[in-house]
């Protein structure tokens, strides 16, 4: 099984006439049993992607390609998609054995068969305690695994997850971030995770496609992305923070990752000379903002509490060559 978008374009009309590019010549492919996460900004046309591939948005130009078939002007009924959004929508009249299994009866499946796929469904996920309850009854992490549950029971040939776990409580993402992982190993099928979260999709992506302004920038594992951001828009998106980018000389952009900055004293090593302006937790680090002295804006170093500065003190900041990143400074590409 596998899912391929091609050359895929979509513009939305806005008012007064004006034309916003939602996708522009996306290229992406999902193998069987790989688990593919789109990450980007909010207009980066995630959501889009995944609607497109689904059959809830029409594409103007290029193709949906699900195991060699071009199903891109079938239904979406036709298309034996499964897709998971960021709220539950269950049926709230109805329990959640009946919200997992409605998609099946819909079908024509015997009720014999689809008590049984429920019951199997329900525990692969863990929520066989579940079944008995209604919607209102369920917290919101316990509603989206019941979603999951309802996606997974057909055994699409691609399932697609659009944030479906932004609403959950950060514990709980941890844990159904192994679970949606478990699930997809189990069926073998493409899926496809749109998310908006680092280190969510560094966790669980087997590859991941950064988009930006309607285009892949760059699709790789999540190592060599973090190891070899193509572009300075990724160096940028990419990673738990943001690549520090030191203003252009001689054409070039060096950048640093923030965990690969030192700070010291300044009589305690050379480097570049600034001004602690911020110190900010970050659980056992802290993430401190230094402004040098002879640049534009400030870099971030991610220290140890025990090596942390104090705001207003004067320090310096180094890092080793080997750790920087070069880019182009006109085309933002690596050199």
């Amino acid at each position: 099984m596998s899912l391929r978008v091609e050359a895929a374009h979509k513009v939305f009309r806005a008012r007064r006439g004006a034309r916003v590019v939602a996708l522009d010549g996306v290229d992406i492919e999902a193998k069987s049993g790989e688990l593919l996460v789109i990450v980007g900004p909010s207009g980066s046309g995630k959501s889009t992607l995944l609607r497109a591939v689904a059959g809830l948005e029409a594409l103007d130009g290029g193709r949906v390609v699900i195991d060699d078939r071009d199903v891109t002007h079938l239904p979406a009924g036709r298309r034996d998609v499964a897709m998971v959004f960021q709220e539950a929508a269950l049926f709230p009249h109805l329990g959640v054995a009946a919200n997992i299994g409605i998609g099946e009866r819909a079908r024509g499946s015997r009720r014999r068969d689809v008590e049984a796929r429920v019951g199997e469904v329900a525990r692969l996920l863990d929520i066989e305690d579940l079944l008995p309850r209604m919607p209102s009854e369920l917290s919101g992490g316990e509603r989206q695994r019941v979603a999951l549950a309802r996606a997974m029971i057909r055994s699409p040939r691609v399932c697609l997850l659009d944030e479906p776990l932004a609403s959950v409580d950060a514990e709980l993402r941890l844990r159904m971030r192994g679970e949606i992982r478990t699930v997809q190993r189990s069926l073998g099928v493409p899926m496809v995770h749109v998310t908006h979260d680092q280190v969510e999709a560094m966790a669980m992506g087997d590859r991941v496609a950064v988009l930006g302004a309607g285009r892949v920038l760059q699709c790789d594992t999540p190592a060599d992305l973090y190891a070899r951001p193509a572009t300075t828009a990724v160096a940028r998106m990419f990673g738990p923070l943001p690549m520090n980018l030191l203003p252009a000389v001689d054409g070039v952009v060096v950048g640093v990752r923030p965990e690969r900055v030192r700070v010291c004293r300044t009589e305690d090593g050379a480097g570049r000379g600034g001004s602690v302006v911020a110190v900010e937790p970050a659980g056992e680090d802290c993430l401190v903002r230094v402004l040098p002295d002879e640049a534009s804006g400030d870099l971030l170093a991610r220290l140890p509490w025990a090596d942390a500065p104090h705001v207003g003190e004067r320090v310096a900041v180094a890092w080793r060559a080997e750790d920087e990143h070069r880019f182009d400074a006109t085309t933002g590409k690596r050199r």
